[in-house]
């Protein structure tokens, strides 16, 4: 989508209230240490400029020209050098030559954390990097689909399937819809486009009700032969971001039934496993996408302002905090592992609990990252093991991702009514 032609709309805030401009709020306005977070905010997302946003990828060993090279096309050689590659101490992927590229869902991040850097600063630039990223994401969305949607842009070798490059999903198709909804507050278009999504999650997701909820697949050409739960917390999500947009009360109704269903499934713990059933997928319930799930549901109670999941969200917080980080801020791989502690992990957990308004635990998650995963310089490192660190960075799982978690604390703190 190009810019040319387009003038800035009013947009409605969700609340009735309808402004072309937020307003800035000066970096002198904020507290010692939290204006100190901004300014690393700021030097995180310098580092992904100054690269275009491009970079190394958590799954993007298919993507090695070495690779593509060898004279046979075999699915265990794409598994052996895609995992390798994955999980190697060090950064080996400039050794097999794998490309970087920009990730769709990094973008949308990425165009997110600017928006909040120009409301926090006023500084224009931010605000015109914000609207390229958008662009992008329309230009890049995956084609022959029901409505927009994206996917990653690394190929990927599974044993069930091989994914091709730019194959949609509900995940990374939800934050390009939270990306264009909050580029829309200055561009009516982008709105317009994000709206087609819920085709998309109608019709090629196979959104399907049931006496207890509805449920959607993961991915187009799925089966429905296991469910992913938080694919279906997201795509409720998005829809709940369209109703805050649009109004209109089936986007609602629509997300109640996705998180009805996926409330039954939440265990005695309190937190979700990765599939249904628990046998279809090598995860439990691991930190980040459980983080999806809760996040999920505290965005539905953000918005529909009832409290139909109280009980839900106040058992999921308990789990979150309890089994999935330590009371320093470290963040556990799952209910059983304390390691590996990933970055992915602490910056969900950053989101989490600033959207539940528990400033002094994700403050010390935050702190956690400073003095384990940071460079310096606005560089994130990916992982830290039991006996070592993986002291590399990921363009999208450690440097957006980052951007992101601290632009959701300081909205949540300063933009949004937080104390």
């Amino acid at each position: 989508m190009s810019r040319e032609g387009l003038e800035p709309s009013a947009r409605s805030n969700g609340h009735g209230q309808m402004s072309a401009d937020r307003p800035a709020m000066e970096r002198r306005d904020l507290p010692v240490d939290e204006a100190y977070l901004l300014q690393v905010m700021l030097e995180t997302l310098e580092y992904a400029r100054e690269r275009d946003y491009t970079g190394y990828d958590y799954f993007d060993g298919m993507s090695s020209r070495v690779l593509r090279a060898l004279p046979v096309d075999n699915k265990w050689v794409n598994i052996a050098v895609q995992e390798s590659i994955k999980r190697a101490p060090v950064n080996v992927r400039p050794y097999f030559l794998v490309e970087q590229r920009q990730n769709f869902k990094g973008t949308a991040l990425f165009s997110m954390a600017n928006e909040t850097a120009y409301s926090l600063t006023g500084d224009e630039m931010y605000r015109e990097e914000s609207r390229a990223l958008a662009d992008w994401l329309v230009d890049n969305r995956a084609d022959g689909y029901a409505g927009f949607c994206g996917g990653h842009t690394h190929e990927m070798q599974q044993l069930d399937e091989r994914r091709p490059a730019n194959t949609p999903n509900v995940v990374p198709t939800s934050y390009g819809v939270k990306a264009l909804l909050r580029a829309a507050e200055y561009e009516g278009d982008y709105a317009t486009v994000a709206r087609t999504a819920a085709a998309f999650v109608d019709e090629d997701l196979k959104y399907r009700e049931f006496d207890d909820g509805a449920r959607i697949v993961y991915q187009p050409y799925f089966d429905g032969e296991f469910y992913t739960l938080n694919g279906g917390a997201v795509g409720a999500r998005l829809h709940v971001d369209l109703y805050e947009e649009f109004g209109d009360p089936a986007f609602l109704d629509r997300a109640r039934k996705l998180l009805d269903y996926i409330a039954t499934k939440q265990t005695d713990l309190g937190g979700w496993m990765y599939r249904d059933p628990a046998s279809a997928s090598h995860l439990s319930m691991d930190n980040h996408h459980n983080g999806f799930v809760l996040e999920s549901y505290l965005r539905y109670q953000e918005v529909a302002g009832d409290e139909r999941y109280r009980d839900t969200v106040e058992r999921a917080l308990q789990f979150h905090r309890e089994y999935l980080f330590d009371p320093n801020g470290a963040p556990n791989w799952d209910e059983q592992k304390a390691y590996p502690k990933d970055i992915h992990a602490a910056t969900q957990g950053i989101i989490v609990f600033s959207k539940a308004g528990e400033f002094t635990f994700a403050r010390k998650i935050i702190d956690w990252v400073f003095a384990n995963l940071y460079a310096g310089e606005g560089q994130f490192y990916y992982q830290k093991r039991r006996f070592y660190t993986k002291r590399f960075t990921l363009m999208r799982w450690c440097q957006a991702w980052m951007a992101y978690a601290l632009a959701v604390y300081l909205e949540e703190r300063h933009l949004d009514g937080g104390t």
